[in-house]
Order: structure tokens, then C-alpha cells, then sequence
């Protein structure tokens, strides 16, 4: 082929005999492609669009691309408009992480106590003991505020030194820019030329094959230079069915440490402790109210203070239990309707398998659509008073004998295997939270 332009008109020309003339007008069309290696193509898409394909057409362009080329290339897509900086300026300021979590606001209990006393650890005396850092639990238990509180401990000692705090979803990003404007030594420079790594949410570069590629060789290249990296996911390294096994493996070598949902003495520390924050004082039934209702999310607690005080100085309310239920009404999980539920876990499921949503409530039959099929519907059991036919409407009106059969065979499977059980008890918590 002569050009890259040409690759991308015997492209449409394929997409044009699998899809309808509408669709392929409003969603590929206006695709622009930017460059390609042999090994991954980079396509130039408005974000919005880029979700949308990703989710709905993915399987038709790598198809369409396979057929072109008789590789199957990674599909890259970058909106043209979306420009990232690599200020240094931006790691130190107060964009990721409020300066209020620090070591000294966070609530240490037993669900979270060795996780702080580890992070505590590097801040003070980074690489010495820990390298890396894998802190790992659930949405909303404190993850975040731990890198935050590293982040401002080793600046408050050294405002000089070189911190990059970052999310997984923003490294993807990063490199994704990096491969559109062919400067890829400008953002491993950056990112390899730190003293201390903080990334959230690491699990969002999985199965991404560049962006694995790319954090392999940062990682490498700063540990053997002697700097510190702390990690925060949802889950552990092996639960991470689609992570690159090398990467597996040096997430692992390090300290893992968990944060499990805080109990219930916990939970009401916490309240007290972002009462005091905004100068309130809530009674102690309040508070043992709040936290028997909200159990598995701290930013939850956090949103019920602050909506009490938004009603004690809007309305001036007293702080009672029935102003309590008011303010939770809206954040404790059992108030999510139905529907908006089930979309959650099959959102979540589809995350945790790595597979498109729509996947999951299609015809696919491949072992590992299968699985996060079964797995979806039987958190779905587990969340809901739906009945096996009710459940079936969500997956495409299949026969109720296919909802029964999927729930029989997933308990045996969870029984025999912790991790999956563990898989389905994140995906359980995490649709639950608003």
C-alpha cells in the first residue's frame, strides 16, 4: 500500500459491506488515521466517539482491519483535540489530591491499619523498604487519600523533589498522546525521570498492549535507578486476568497491602472526624445511624456529612436521625433502582473481565464471554429480588433455563475458587456505590 490513507480507504471500504450506510457515516466516516507501525494503528476520534466504537463496533474494525492488513493490529484511538501537558508543575500542585489528605486526617482502623503503616513507611524513607508499594481494595475506602498523603509527606520535606502523582486511565492517555504526536521520548522522559511514582487505579492499563509495554519499561527503568513506585487497584495483581504476566510479576515483588471496608467503630470515627472538618458536631445516635446505613464507602460517609451540614445551614435543621435519612437518602446503596443496579454489574463485570458491556448481554459464546456472562447474572441474583425470567430480559430474552443453568454452574465455581470469589465480591461493591 502506498499510504497510510489508503490502508484506512480499504478499511472503510470492508466496514461499508458489514454495516449500514447510517452507521457507518456517523461513526467512521469522519475517522482520521495518523499513523501505523505494523504492529498498532492510531486513528484520530472525538472521545465521545471513541467510546461509543469501542463498545459497540470494536469486533467489525479489528476485523476490517485483519482483512486489510492480515495482522491483527492493537486499535488505537485519540481524540485530536485533546491536548495533555507534561508541566512538571502539574504533579506538585493540588490537581490530583486535595492538600487535606495528609497521614494526620486519616482514619486508622483495623480494615486499613497496615496499609498506613506501609505507606507511612515510604514516605518517610522511600525504596528502603518497600519497592513497589500495591495497596488494593475496593472503590471509596481510602486508596487515594494514602497516595495523597505520600504524595504531601515526601514534599513537605523536599518541595524540590520530582513527584508524578497520575491515574491508570491518565498514563493510558499519556501514552496514547505520545503515539499521535510521534513524541514518545518527550513522555518517558517524563514519567522515567522522577523520584517517586504514584499511580491510582493501575488496573485501568490492563490489557491495553502499548500502554503495558510502555509502564514495563518505566517501571524497570526507575527501580534500577532506585525510585520509589506505589500503586493503588481494586484488585490484586492475580485477579488482573488480563495484565501483562511480567507486569504480574513485579507488581508482586514488592509489599501488597489491602484495605478492606472499615467497621462499624470505624465508620463512625470517620463521620466525627469530617464533622469536625466543617466545625459541626453531630450527636452520637446520628452518627452510629449514618454509619450502620452506609457500610462500604467512605466518600459515601463523607457526601452524608456534607450534605447535613448543607442542610443545617440552608434550612436550619437540627441534626437529628430523620434529618440523617434525609441526607442519606440519596447515598446509601439500597436506594439504587433496579435497572440502574443491573447496569452496574454488568458494567463492573464487563471491567473486570475486560470485555466490552455489550458482550456481555449479546449471543457471544467464547469461554471468556461465557464466564463474565455467568458471573454478571449471578451477582445479579445475589443484588436483587429479580426472578430467573426478569433476569433473562436483561441478557437478550434468553430462555430461563439458560438463567438457571448460569446459576448453577457459578456457585461451584466461586466455592472452588478464592479469587473469583473475590472478583465477584468487588463487583458486587462497586455497582453498589453511587
Amino acid at each position: 500500500m502506498e499510504s497510510l490513507n489508503e490502508m484506512w480507504n480499504l478499511v472503510c471500504e470492508v466496514l461499508k459491506q458489514d454495516l449500514s450506510e447510517v452507521i457507518f457515516n456517523i461513526w467512521f466516516a469522519p475517522i482520521k488515521i495518523n499513523s501505523f507501525d505494523g504492529k498498532r494503528v492510531v486513528l484520530e476520534v472525538s472521545e465521545f466517539k471513541k467510546n461509543i466504537i469501542e463498545k459497540q463496533f470494536g469486533d467489525e474494525l479489528s476485523s476490517a482491519f485483519r482483512t486489510v492488513t492480515g495482522l491483527d493490529v492493537e486499535i488505537i484511538m485519540v481524540d485530536p483535540d485533546r491536548e495533555l501537558t507534561f508541566d512538571k508543575k502539574e504533579n506538585n500542585d493540588n490537581f490530583y489530591g486535595s492538600e487535606n489528605n495528609t497521614f494526620e486526617t486519616f482514619v486508622v482502623g483495623p480494615s486499613n491499619r497496615f496499609a498506613y503503616t506501609a505507606a507511612q513507611a515510604v514516605s518517610e524513607t522511600p525504596v528502603v523498604k518497600y519497592n513497589p508499594l500495591f495497596i488494593y481494595g475496593s472503590s471509596g475506602l481510602g486508596k487515594t487519600h494514602l497516595l495523597c498523603a505520600i504524595k504531601n509527606a515526601v514534599l513537605k520535606k523536599n518541595a524540590d523533589a520530582n513527584v508524578i502523582f497520575t491515574t491508570g486511565e491518565d498514563f493510558v492517555n499519556y501514552i496514547m498522546d505520545g503515539l499521535k504526536n510521534k513524541n514518545m521520548d518527550t513522555v518517558r522522559e517524563k514519567f522515567r525521570n522522577c523520584d517517586i511514582l504514584l499511580v491510582d487505579d493501575i488496573q485501568f492499563i490492563a490489557g491495553k498492549e502499548s500502554t503495558q509495554e510502555e509502564f514495563f519499561h518505566t517501571f524497570n527503568s526507575l527501580t534500577a535507578d532506585g525510585k520509589q513506585i506505589v500503586l493503588t487497584s481494586d484488585s490484586t495483581p492475580k485477579e488482573m486476568t488480563v495484565l501483562d504476566a511480567r507486569l504480574r510479576s513485579r507488581f508482586e515483588q514488592g509489599l501488597m497491602a489491602d484495605i478492606s471496608t472499615p467497621d462499624l467503630d470505624t465508620r463512625m470515627a470517620i463521620i466525627q472526624q469530617k464533622a469536625a472538618e466543617l466545625d459541626m458536631e453531630i450527636p452520637g445516635d446520628v452518627v452510629e445511624y449514618i454509619a450502620e446505613k452506609v457500610k462500604t464507602n467512605i466518600r459515601q460517609l463523607e457526601g452524608a456529612v456534607k450534605k447535613i451540614h448543607a442542610l443545617i445551614n440552608l434550612e436550619g435543621s437540627p441534626i437529628t436521625i430523620a434529618l440523617a435519612q434525609n441526607a442519606i437518602r440519596d447515598i446509601a446503596s439500597e436506594g439504587l433502582p433496579v435497572n440502574e443496579l443491573v447496569g452496574k454489574i454488568i458494567s463492573e463485570t464487563a471491567r473486570a473481565f475486560g470485555i466490552p458491556n455489550s458482550d456481555i448481554v449479546s449471543k457471544k459464546k467464547d469461554a471468556k464471554t461465557a464466564k463474565a456472562r455467568q458471573i454478571a447474572i449471578f451477582a445479579i441474583r445475589e443484588c436483587t429480588d429479580l426472578t430467573q425470567q426478569e433476569i433473562s430480559e436483561f441478557f437478550g430474552g434468553r430462555d430461563r433455563t439458560a438463567i438457571h443453568y448460569a446459576l448453577n454452574k457459578t456457585l461451584p465455581m466461586i466455592d472452588r475458587d478464592a479469587s473469583l470469589r473475590k472478583t465477584v465480591e468487588n463487583i458486587i461493591k462497586n455497582a453498589k456505590e453511587q
